[in-house]
C-alpha cells in the first residue's frame, strides 16, 4: 500500500482530499498533511511517504520548491502536482523536476487512481539500490593510519587520492599502509575508494537530476567510460540502466552510453 502525503494551502480542498477520497480502494493511505511546502518538508522526512500530492501555488514555499528540496535531500517520494492553473510553464517545470504526474483541480478520482497504480507498478519493478559498504559504519578502523585513510576518502573522494600520497602524509611506507588497510577492512585502498565513490554516485543517480557523465565528474571518477566500467564491475549493471529504473524510466536528453 502506498503511503501518501498531501500538501494543499486551501483547507477545504485539503480536507476534501483527505476525507472524501476512498484511499483504501486506490491502494493508498494518507500518512500526513500540511498547508504549505515549508510545513510539509520536515513532516515528509519523518513519515517517508511514497507519494507527495502537492499544490503548486502555495504561500511560504510552493510545490515546485518543495520538490526541489526533496530532490536535494534525496527523498524517494514521487511527486504528483496539483494546480488550478492550466499553465504550460508549470507543466514544463514539473517535468524537469521528474514529477510522476501533473493533475488539474478539482481532482478526478479515476485519473488519480491511474497515477497511483502506475507509481505502485513502478515501485514494484524497481530493485533496491545496489549495496556498497559505508565508511565508518561497516569499517571500524582501530589503526590510526587506516582511520586517516578512511577519513581522507570520505572528505576527498571527489578529487585525486593515492595510497602513495596518504602514506607520505603519515610518514609510513606504502607497503605498510596497504597491509594495515587490508588487515583492518579486508579491502584494498583502491576498492575502498571505488566503493565510496559508487555510494555517493548512487545517491546522485537516484535523484534523477544529473546526467551520468556529470555524476562521474562530481564523484571523482572523472572519465565517463571508467565510471561505467567500475559501476558494472561492482554493481553488475550500468549507471544509466540504474538511473532509468529508479526514476521510473525517465530519460535525460542528450545522454548516450556505450
Amino acid at each position: 500500500m502506498l503511503k501518501l502525503f498531501i500538501v494543499e494551502d486551501e483547507e477545504i480542498i485539503r480536507r476534501g482530499l483527505v476525507c472524501t477520497i476512498d484511499w483504501l480502494r486506490l491502494g493508498a493511505k494518507v500518512v500526513g498533511e500540511a498547508a504549505d511546502g515549508m510545513a510539509a518538508l520536515a513532516a515528509i522526512q519523518e513519515t517517508e511517504p511514497d507519494v507527495v500530492l502537492t499544490d503548486i501555488r502555495m504561500p511560504r514555499m510552493d510545490g515546485l520548491e518543495l520538490a526541489r528540496q526533496l530532490h536535494r535531500g534525496h527523498s524517494a517520494a514521487r511527486i504528483v502536482f496539483l494546480t488550478s492553473y492550466a499553465d504550460f510553464e508549470y507543466a514544463q517545470e514539473a517535468v524537469r523536476l521528474q514529477a510522476a504526474d501533473y493533475l488539474l483541480k478539482p481532482v478526478d478520482e479515476e485519473e488519480l487512481a491511474a497515477v497511483l497504480r502506475r507509481i505502485a507498478g513502478e515501485a514494484a519493478a524497481v530493485p533496491a539500490a545496489p549495496a556498497v559498504p559505508e565508511l565508518f559504519h561497516e569499517y571500524h578502523a582501530g589503526n590510526p593510519y587506516v582511520h586517516h585513510v578512511l577519513t581522507a576518502i570520505k572528505n576527498g573522494y571527489q578529487g585525486r587520492l593515492s595510497i602513495e600520497t596518504l602514506a607520505a602524509e603519515q610518514g609510513v611506507s606504502m607497503s605498510y599502509l596497504s597491509r594495515k588497510i587490508k588487515e583492518e577492512t579486508g579491502q584494498t585502498f583502491g576498492t575502498l575508494l571505488a566503493q565510496y565513490r559508487l555510494q555517493q554516485s548512487i545517491e546522485l543517480l537516484a535523484a534523477g537530476t544529473w546526467r551520468v557523465y556529470e555524476v562521474a565528474e562530481q564523484t571523482g571518477f572523472g572519465d565517463y567510460k571508467n565510471y561505467c566500467a567500475v559501476f558494472k564491475k561492482y554493481l553488475h549493471t550500468t549507471p544509466k540502466a540504474f538511473m532509468q529504473q529508479v526514476t521510473g524510466g525517465l530519460r535525460l536528453e542528450s545522454e548516450t552510453e556505450n
